[in-house]
């Protein structure tokens, strides 16, 4: 019989955590708005109570700017376990410092920062190689704790499965360790470039530097929503030769056109990797996956999902390992949460394909090398990728129009009644309900 001790260390795993996950509301009695989950493409705008300083180390952040994720449509569609009904959703955002803890000294009030989307301690042996993803200390998941033998780091504002933190797609938002999962923002770097420090730009940056792309490399990149959008900018800036994207919407497609890359349209080209073949004779250097889990290509693996036997699909996994040439690298940065049938092993064991699953990207390890050698020097600009500015009472009718990718939407800049005004070159702010085809 197990002990109440066994218990909770089943639970937690083999490290304490160092945070609590919910936040203590203010004694005010003070509300702001938040984007909360209530089941299977059921989002909210409600109003919630208004976080405070919860633990000594906490900095409460007034949110300037949040966003959708492609990974948040796996929330939406109910595809990630652990969701409960009212939880605030949202992982990446950045604001103004409202209030410090006790324990926060090199911070102040009215600062601007951005958020890793990750909660790292910052002090355990992964923290202390900047691999904040995998800290061992802030997330409590029984289920993670089961599914991966281990833990990531906590997120914010995706499900109990990564700790249960409530998110940024709210007008406040308790940081556990603030000074550790904060970055300050120059003054004359915008919002809009530096909001997407939260997420999409290192899991880019990762996905092309963990998997090794090397100068002359003919890259295949699947899926070309901002990840892949961006994916393949970074594969051009160290030097890769060639650049073929994979996707099938029209908007996306030319976007990556404009950006000078070669495009395959799956919608037309049933067998992709015939297809890379024949452009790339031998195969490509690096396969890059940048696409989703939930959408499956075959009625197979639609039955498949449909009678809940996986939760993810290899098809696109299986072209990129079949794409590549003999020992080529197969990068795998798209969301993939647990487990998927008719994976082709053979092919990845025969060729001595390097299988690379890069995790989820370590932002603290590149968020100041991207915002201090690409973006200020204006080597990267992520505007490119932003199509619309909404208000965050619009969210819910967002992740709608995200979902059917309504009016090539893209990127999409969330204010709040705390936001400035659209820097130059950035979209002004309009409502989901005029946007048009």
């Amino acid at each position: 019989m197990q002990t109440a001790a066994n218990l909770a260390q089943a639970r937690m795993g083999k490290m304490p955590t160092v945070v609590q996950e919910q936040y203590k509301p203010r004694e005010d009695g003070s509300s702001m708005k938040a984007l909360a989950w209530f089941g299977t493409k059921d989002v909210r705008v409600i109003d919630v109570p208004t976080p405070d300083i919860t633990e000594p180390d906490d900095v409460i952040v007034q949110v300037t700017g949040t966003t959708i994720c492609g990974s948040d449509l796996h929330l939406y569609h109910g595809e990630i376990p652990a969701l409960k009904k009212g939880d605030i959703l949202g992982h990446e955002f950045m604001g103004k410092v409202d209030r410090i803890g006790p324990n926060v000294k090199s911070l102040k009030h009215g600062q601007r920062v951005v958020a890793s989307f990750q909660i790292a301690c910052g002090k355990c042996r992964y923290c202390e190689q900047k691999l904040s993803s995998f800290c061992d200390r802030t997330c409590s998941s029984s289920l993670q704790n089961y599914f991966y033998g281990e833990r990531d780091a906590g997120f914010f504002g995706y499900s109990h499965f990564t700790g249960g933190f409530p998110g940024g797609q709210a007008e406040y938002v308790r940081v556990p360790l603030g000074e550790v999962n904060l970055l300050p923002i120059p003054d004359d770097v915008p919002d809009e470039k530096a909001l997407y420090l939260s997420d999409v730009l290192p899991t880019s940056y990762h996905c092309v530097v963990d998997t090794g792309v090397e100068k002359g490399d003919t890259v295949g990149v699947w899926g070309l929503g901002p990840i892949g959008q961006c994916v393949a900018r970074w594969a051009k800036l160290k030097g890769a030769g060639r650049i073929i994207c994979i996707d099938k919407v029209p908007a996306r497609l030319d976007m990556a056109k404009s950006g000078g890359f070669e495009v395959i349209d799956f919608s037309k080209e049933r067998d992709i990797p015939k297809k890379l073949h024949e452009l790339a004779p031998g195969g490509l250097d690096v396969a890059l996956d940048c696409s989703t889990f939930h959408s499956p290509k075959s009625w197979l693996h639609k039955g498949l999902k449909l009678l809940m036997l996986e939760t993810d699909v290899p098809e696109v996994i299986n072209e990129t390992i079949v794409s590549v040439r003999k020992m080529g690298r197969c990068g795998l940065t798209a969301v993939y949460a647990g487990f998927t049938n008719c994976f082709n092993i053979g092919a990845l064991m025969e060729k001595g394909v390097r299988f690379i699953g890069n995790g989820q990207a370590p932002v603290h390890k590149y968020w100041e090398e991207l915002l201090y050698d690409y973006i200020k020097p204006g080597k990267f600009d992520p505007r490119f990728m932003i199509t619309h500015r909404v208000p965050l009472e619009d969210m819910a009718k967002l992740y709608a129009a995200f979902d059917t990718k309504v009016a090539g939407v893209m990127k999409v800049f969330v204010e709040t009644k705390f936001s400035s005004l659209p820097s130059e070159g950035c979209p002004t702010t309009t409502r989901v309900g005029d946007w048009k085809d």
